[in-house]
């Protein structure tokens, strides 16, 4: 639905514009029921004495879900977190001033009764450990939505719509601007534009979440050039709106994206084309714990059990690569519930607060010099206490854990350390390629391949005993220390851009962000059948003689009529396609926020420059706008860890924003108009 015109072509009057109306819209609202009523439990009957509380929810796809999480999508596209990390409600973990009112996590609304029918059945198979769909959590948050408005006297008024611009037309008040409806050749600013062209509200909330950018040059190329041709190009995008009905069956297509695309994009074309997955060992389709192969969310010991593959028919064959050359490692399967975070043996959470109190509040620490090498020995540590604890014949001589941490911390280069301890080169590890394969010749890849086919089965069917397995987790902890450090507003700018960027935060999200455990066993078993054919590091495609060629370091020419390119947006608001940040930034209403260097200058980030208390808008002058708050990826660099969801028992930058968005509602709603 749309908010109603106003009869004389007046903006359309609220108490506060909410523009993205994902996981963060829905967090800003249950933070305004929690702050009106913070002595009403969640499921309180409504208060009639509340004045109603009017808030406009923008959103191009769907209001309560957003794009990701939209309702429409196909149940194959999953989340790659577990059901029970996942919750709309602040706890007394977060940091924030307004009162905690408990809500149900994910699990728990799915343990009760869904609002959609159609959510009920696979909310019904949800289980702590279950990874699931993104339709499914998007349900979750529209339920969310709705009680908080109900129990808050929150009147949302969603709105399909675009916003392209926010003008301040006088003090106290902004407006919002939305695209002209489709069909509709009236201007913005036309009293005879259908829906409601413009909202006006004393605070205007940007909750956008993961912006996509605007085509690059050579993704213009690529399209040109398969429209002059005839071919077939999918560009980079969110795998719920491509048209995946365009990538031929049976034919040779060149994909490039190895990252968490690549798995929904292998799913949609296999299963979703009719094709199966069934025990390797029994031939069955389901598990030994009695769930279905082709579930790629699902939970349980057996979850990284090996598979094998039954085609339709209908598959495309996939000839897959990148710039790093390999897909993002799989989770592994659950035994036992939520396991505990990894413990550092050598980078220890004492060695980073050391760091922290060294810098003394300013950004002197390199990335490359003052932090990688604490997260390469504890990498390589954890690789090598794994060995020795289960597979101890790997190493030339047994060596204590204890001892493991003496001999990591004194070596200049654990990379070697590791090589000179194992007896089979194949068990080396170097953590600064943990994401890439060796440098092997096109005559070893295919066995090189070989083996790492079985090296992750074991990650993800055996993640107790992996070495594999075990660097991953130490990753995932070890990212969480370095954004500490970032938070602290210690690391050099520069630093963080050129090793952060670009070398530490793939790194992280390739051993770390990867896909369910059953979801990389189906890669592995289309691996095995020959149905995806990995191409190696340093993957490109160029147009020759009209067709698409991939070439990498391992594999020549290889020629196709097809070509997927599935790499995800970063977030960042620089080449940003979002109308409305691409007329804030070009305008000077809005800058990227500077990253102070250790030398006293600044290097510019990809996000917006907002104020650390408020979070308010400032643009290229250094003025903060108190009536526009920013919200989550695009101010990312000052928000830090806002890009992540909300998890129970786990302090969220996300809801700790949207709880200063809420109080700043509030704040405008109940005091006289200004600024």
């Amino acid at each position: 639905m749309t908010a109603p015109a106003q009869a004389d072509g007046r903006p359309t009057p609220f108490d506060a514009v909410v523009v993205g109306g994902g996981p963060r819209a829905v967090a800003v609202v249950a933070r305004l029921a929690a702050r009106r009523r913070p002595d009403a439990p969640w499921g309180a009957p409504a208060d009639p004495a509340l004045p109603p509380l009017r808030v406009a929810v923008v959103d191009r796809v769907e209001v309560g879900a957003g794009a990701t999480w939209r309702t429409d999508q196909s149940p194959l596209l999953l989340n790659n977190t577990w059901a029970a990390r996942t919750t709309a409600h602040a706890d007394a973990t977060t940091p924030m001033t307004g009162p905690v009112v408990p809500g149900p996590d994910l699990v728990a609304w799915a343990h009760g009764a869904p609002c959609d029918a159609w959510a009920r059945p696979e909310a019904r198979a949800l289980g702590p450990g279950s990874y699931p769909s993104r339709r499914l959590q998007g349900a979750y948050y529209r339920d969310q939505l709705a009680e908080a408005a109900r129990r808050g006297a929150v009147e949302v008024v969603p709105v399909h719509g675009e916003v392209v611009d926010v003008r301040s037309p006088e003090p106290g008040v902004r407006h919002v601007v939305l695209a002209p409806a489709p069909g509709d050749d009236a201007g913005p600013d036309s009293p005879g534009a259908a829906g409601p062209a413009v909202l006006a509200a004393p605070v205007v909330v940007l909750a956008q979440g993961m912006v996509q950018a605007v085509r690059s040059p050579q993704t213009r190329e690529h399209r040109d050039a398969a429209r002059r041709h005839g071919l077939v190009y999918v560009e980079p995008g969110m795998p719920a709106e491509r048209d995946w009905a365009a990538v031929p069956a049976g034919e040779d297509v060149l994909v490039v994206g190895l990252g968490a695309n690549f798995f929904d994009v292998l799913a949609l074309l296999t299963v979703g084309r009719g094709g199966r997955f069934v025990d390797a060992r029994t031939g069955s389709p389901v598990d030994a714990a009695g769930r279905s192969c082709d579930d790629g969310g699902a939970d349980g010991p057996h979850a990284g059990d090996a598979l094998r593959y039954v085609p339709s028919g209908a598959e495309p064959h996939l000839l897959a690569g990148s710039r790093r050359g390999l897909p993002y490692r799989g989770k592994g399967a659950l035994a036992d519930g939520i396991p505990a975070p990894y413990a550092a043996r050598y980078a220890t959470r004492e060695r980073f607060d050391a760091l922290r109190d060294r810098a003394g509040g300013r950004p002197v620490l390199d990335l490359a010099r003052d932090v990688w090498p604490l997260l390469a020995r504890e990498l390589v540590l954890a690789h090598l206490t794994a060995l020795a604890e289960h597979r101890p014949s790997a190493l030339r001589s047994p060596v204590a854990a204890d001892d493991l941490v003496v001999l990591v911390a004194a070596a200049d280069d654990p990379a070697a350390l590791c090589a000179d301890l194992v007896r089979d080169p194949a068990d080396a590890f170097d953590p600064a390629r943990a994401d890439r394969p060796p440098r092997v010749g096109a005559v070893a890849w295919p066995a090189w391949v070989a083996r790492w086919v079985d090296d992750e089965q074991e990650s993800v069917a055996s993640p107790a005993t992996s070495p594999r397995a075990r660097v991953n987790q130490a990753m995932e902890t070890l990212r969480g220390e370095v954004a500490r450090l970032t938070r602290a507003g210690v690391v050099d700018g520069a630093s963080l851009q050129s090793t952060g960027e670009g070398m530490l935060v793939p790194l992280g999200l390739a051993l770390a962000s990867g896909p369910p455990p059953r979801r990389a066993a189906q890669l592995l078993a289309l691996v095995r059948a020959g149905v995806v054919e990995l191409l190696g590091e340093g993957t490109r495609v160029t147009v020759e003689d009209g067709a698409f060629v991939a070439r990498s370091d391992v594999r020549g020419p290889v020629r196709a009529r097809a070509f997927v390119e599935t790499r995800m947006s970063r977030g960042a608001v620089g080449p940003t396609d979002d109308p409305l940040l691409r007329a804030l930034l070009d305008t000077g209403r809005a800058r990227a926020h500077p990253l102070p260097t250790g030398a006293g200058g600044a290097v510019a980030s990809d996000s917006l420059d907002v104020t650390r208390d408020g979070f308010a808008l400032v643009d290229a002058a250094g003025d903060a706008d108190d009536r526009v708050v920013v919200l989550g990826i695009p101010a990312e660099a000052v928000q830090r860890g806002s890009a992540i969801g909300a998890s129970p028992g786990v302090p969220s930058p996300l809801l700790a924003g949207a709880d200063v968005a809420a109080a700043r509602v509030l704040g405008a709603a109940a005091g006289p108009a200004a600024g």
